[in-house]
Order: C-alpha cells, then sequence, then structure tokens
C-alpha cells in the first residue's frame, strides 16, 4: 500500500513539473539549419524563411540563432512577430527568451494592432503582463491622431497607452502637448497629468489635469486650467468644454476675462457659447468693468452678456445691485447696451450718487460711445433726490415728473428736474448756520452739484415759495408726499452687492473645494474616474435645448 501512495506521490510530482516548465521554442520551419560553434557556441543557426512558435505567438525572420538550453532566440532581418490576431509586431532584428516570454526589437519597429499602429526604433515586449515598452521616441496613429512622446507603454488587454516626456497629439481639430498622458484607444479617452496645453484654430486651453474625449470631442479638466479664445479667457476650478458645439461651462470660482471691453464676470457657475457670442454666469455672479480710474460692479441673480465685442449687451436678472466709487443703486433688472451707450435700471430703481437718494419708474444712465464715459442720467415720472440735512436730521428733497442729469468726468455735475417740481431745502450760511428751510413749488428747477453738496439751485416760473425759520415750519410738514428715504439699502462697498444668501455659495464651494483636494491623495487609477465626470444638470438642459 505505501509502495503505491508513493508511485502516486511521485506521479503528482512529475505533472506538477512538467505543467510548470515553460514550453520550448518551437521550428516550424527554415530552409537550411547549421551550427556555428565559433560565432555562437550551443546555438543553431536557421536561414531562409525561418518560422519558429511559442505558446500562441509566431516569429518570421530570414536569419536566426537558436539557443535551445536557454529557450532563447535571436532574429534578423524582416523580423514579424504575430500574437493570436490582435499583435503583429515587424523590426529588423529581435530577441526572445522563452523562459520569461519577453521580446526586445530594433530597427524600424512596428507594433499593430486593429485599432493603432506604434512606431518606434527600440521596443521591449513583456507577453506575460501584455506590456509593450519604449524609451527612444515613439509614434502612435489612429483613425482620429498621430501621437508622438519620448517614452511610453502600451498595456494590450487594456488597450491603453501610458505617455511620458514630450508627449503630443495630433488631430486635425486640435494639438495636444504634455509630458504625462493616459490614452485608451479603443474610446479615444485622453488622460493629462501636469502642465498640458490643447491648441486649435478656436481657442487655447492650458490644464494640470484634466479628460479629453477624442471621439466625441468633449473634455473636462480640473485642476489650474483655463480658456482661451482671441479676446475671453474663461477660469474655473472645473471646466467642461465640447468643441463640437463651442461651449463651455465653468464651475466654482470662475472667471471671464473680456480684454476688448476691460470687463470681468465673475460667479460660481458659468456658461460660454462662443459661436452665438454669449455668456451667461450665476451663484454670487458679478461683472466688473473699468471706467477711467474706478471699477463699475454689477450683481444679479443672473448675468448674461451677448453680442460681438462694439456691441456687447449686459443683462442682469432679479436683484440687481451695482457699485462704484461715487455711485451705486438697486434695482430689479438691468439692460446694458454697448452700441447705444444705454444702461437701463428696470422695475424700482434707486441710485445714490455720493450722498443723494434718486429714484423715479423709470432710470437710464447714458454713456459717450467714443469716450465711454458718463455723460447723462435720465430718471422719467416720479422723480424723487433726497439726501440728508449735513448738521440736523432733517432731508433735503426734490421732486418732480422728470429728471435729466449731466456727467462730467463720470461724476454728476447738474441736474434739471421738470414739471411740478417741488423742493424741500435745509439752508445753511458758510458757517453751517441754518437760516431756514425753503419750502417752494416750481415749473423746473436746476441744480449744480459740488460732489455730495447741492452748490446752486435756480427755480424756473416759480408758482410759491417761503423760507421757514426752524421753528414754524412743523416736522409733518417737512417731508413731500411720497417721500421714502432708503438710507439703510444703500450699498457702500463693492462687497455689499451681494445679499447674504449669496455670500452662502462662497462657503459652499470652499467646502467642495477641500473635498477635492482631499482626492489628491487617492491612487491616480481612482482618481481618472473622476476626471470623466459628468455634466451638470446645466450642461444637460443645455445640450438639450440646443
Amino acid at each position: 500500500m505505501r509502495t503505491i501512495l508513493f508511485i502516486v506521490f511521485c506521479l503528482i510530482c512529475f505533472q506538477q513539473s512538467w505543467s510548470q516548465k515553460s514550453k520550448e521554442i518551437f521550428v516550424e520551419y527554415s530552409e537550411f539549419f547549421d551550427v556555428d560553434e565559433d560565432l555562437y557556441p550551443d546555438a543553431i543557426l536557421l536561414t531562409g524563411n525561418v518560422r519558429v512558435s511559442h505558446d500562441g505567438a509566431v516569429m518570421f525572420c530570414n536569419k536566426a540563432y537558436l539557443f535551445k538550453k536557454e529557450n532563447y532566440i535571436k532574429a534578423f532581418g524582416d523580423v514579424r512577430m504575430i500574437q493570436g490576431d490582435t499583435i503583429t509586431m515587424t523590426s529588423t532584428y529581435a530577441e526572445y527568451n522563452g523562459e520569461n516570454k519577453q521580446a526586445y526589437a530594433s530597427g524600424n519597429v512596428v507594433m499593430s494592432s486593429p485599432s493603432s499602429t506604434l512606431k518606434t526604433e527600440v521596443l521591449n515586449f513583456d507577453r506575460n503582463a501584455q506590456q509593450a515598452f519604449y524609451k527612444t521616441g515613439g509614434t502612435i496613429t489612429d483613425k482620429e491622431n498621430t501621437l508622438v512622446s519620448q517614452a511610453g507603454t502600451y498595456m494590450i488587454q487594456r488597450k491603453m497607452y501610458q505617455f511620458r516626456n514630450a508627449v503630443t497629439i495630433t488631430n486635425p481639430k486640435y494639438i495636444i502637448k504634455t509630458n504625462h498622458l493616459d490614452y485608451y484607444e479603443n474610446v479615444g479617452h485622453a488622460y493629462l497629468f501636469g502642465p498640458s496645453t490643447i491648441t486649435s484654430e478656436a481657442n487655447y486651453i492650458y490644464t494640470e489635469k484634466g479628460f479629453y474625449d477624442t471621439k466625441k470631442n468633449f473634455s473636462h479638466f480640473v485642476k489650474n486650467s483655463y480658456i482661451k479664445y482671441n479676446n475671453r479667457l474663461i477660469e474655473g476650478d472645473s471646466l467642461y468644454y465640447d468643441r463640437n458645439r463651442e461651449f463651455a461651462s465653468a464651475t466654482r470660482n470662475v472667471k471671464v476675462t473680456d480684454s476688448i471691453n476691460n470687463s470681468i464676470v465673475k460667479g460660481h457657475y458659468g456658461e460660454v457659447y462662443k459661436l452665438k457670442d454669449s455668456l451667461m454666469m450665476t451663484k454670487r455672479a458679478v461683472a466688473m468693468t473699468l471706467v477711467e480710474q474706478d471699477t463699475l460692479y454689477i450683481h444679479g441673480k443672473k448675468l448674461i452678456v451677448t453680442g460681438k465685442p462694439q456691441n456687447r449687451v449686459v443683462r442682469a436678472f432679479n436683484n440687481v445691485r451695482f457699485f462704484k466709487i461715487d455711485m451705486s443703486g438697486k434695482c430689479d433688472s438691468l439692460h446694458s447696451d454697448e452700441k447705444t451707450g444705454i444702461t437701463k435700471l428696470i422695475k424700482n430703481p434707486v441710485m445714490w450718487n455720493f450722498d443723494n437718494q434718486m429714484t423715479g419708474d423709470i432710470m437710464h444712465l447714458i454713456s459717450n460711445k467714443e469716450t465711454e464715459k458718463l455723460d447723462s442720467l435720465k430718471v422719467l415720472n416720479n422723480t424723487f433726490i433726497a439726501s440728508k440735512d449735513t448738521i440736523g436730521t432733517g432731508y433735503n428733497q426734490v421732486k418732480g415728473l422728470n429728471l435729466y442729469g449731466k456727467f462730467r468726468d463720470n461724476k454728476l455735475y447738474e441736474v434739471d428736474v421738470v414739471k411740478n417740481t417741488e423742493v424741500i431745502y435745509y439752508m445753511r450760511n458758510e458757517n453751517q448756520e441754518l437760516i431756514g428751510i425753503n419750502k417752494s413749488k416750481s415749473s423746473s428747477i436746476n441744480m449744480t452739484l459740488d460732489g455730495n453738496q447741492i452748490d446752486t439751485l435756480t427755480f424756473i416760473k416759480q408758482i410759491e415759495g417761503e423760507i421757514y425759520p426752524e421753528a414754524e415750519l412743523p416736522e409733518n410738514a417737512r417731508k413731500l408726499r411720497g417721500f421714502v428715504w432708503r438710507g439703510d439699502e444703500r450699498i457702500k462697498t463693492k462687497e455689499d452687492i451681494f445679499p447674504p444668501e449669496e455670500n452662502e455659495y462662497d462657503e459652499q464651494m470652499k467646502i467642495e473645494k477641500a473635498a477635492e483636494d482631499a482626492i489628491e491623495s487617492v491612487p491616480m487609477e481612482v482618481r481618472k474616474e473622476t476626471l470623466e465626470g459628468k455634466e451638470t444638470e446645466e450642461d444637460k438642459k443645455k445640450k438639450k435645448d440646443s
């Protein structure tokens, strides 16, 4: 019984050792066999239409030295190696080790798969890992692209290339340059790591981490990225770009710079349609325009900029607020036309010029189209100007149907209030002592301003008027009908243009940014999935609408 068990054990060991032993390189055909002990001891020289095979791969060449003991072969002249129906490699010289299934090829090396072709001077091919790699410069071509790099690895089963050093993808529509790129040939997905650029006739893109679908022509960039058109620069923590539609969207810390109009639009979500010359910004959106040596800030729940550079139209919606050093205001919506130079404050407008509060049903700011300076102001229907008395608790007030103002150096210096005008004005001498309170009615009024002070006040066709000593004019008579002081709403700084709920976006964005920074510690293979990303709901809706 023990003898039988011993024999069975020996048979099992023999079978295991036989199965673990590497297969030998098999010579299928050669016109001549010879041995050259002087040049290659222990080698068989094969010449003429040589064909050998090993574990699913076949090699052809003109001449070969086969080392039987080492299970190793060196091939010369028109070398061709075929692995199944997936890989064909040609070269002028090759070596192959049957023990570890490692191949080495040099001289005009070409490796072809059903979807791409790799050309290089020296290539190593690991059949166990199904990987080929080069360090001497290589060129890969597929149906859409030509890829060039100094070093690269081809992972056959995953159909993925890893490129390093001086990587360039050339496509009929663009050129990508980077030092680290992973490319999946079957789907055309390219992952960019480190400083990378994408150049085309339409724009210039920079990123330090991004994803590009070379077949569908859309991309997603997530680190230090921007898109530059001829006159616009789009920046954001996360950029999505669709080349087919020339559409770009950006999320978190978005900034769009217009170099022609000296303007910047910021927010936490933005969309740009290049072909439509349109920009939309939401989530703490603000448009900033250089006016002389000052900057005009405009905020709305949604900002839309449309039209070519010289015909820009800026529209702001819902709870619009604006600010510059000497002027600020509020309204429900705003419409500013670069071509006409007219900015319309629509629905419940209020504007402060220094300490002067102006209200009316309709308010227009008009710019000189040549100098781009503020030229004039129109306030139509139910015009009201008010300011606090410089010392006391009263209010200077001017009321009428319409107002027409003139600007000099972007400062309001002259105002005409016409039709059924009324005035309450606190008159003071040079020592700021109150002389009396002027209460008058006239056909129209002309005022000149010096900064925040009324310099002169001229009544035209005065109907009635009287200067009252302070004690003789009751408190209830010191306010004109319809007067409402809105000083607590006044926007005094550029930060005041944002209502409290808009400021919450900043805190939310900071939390999201911190979370994404934490992803940097995750292995790169895992992080690739986040690069492809998903279109936002806004993106999907826009794509569906288009």
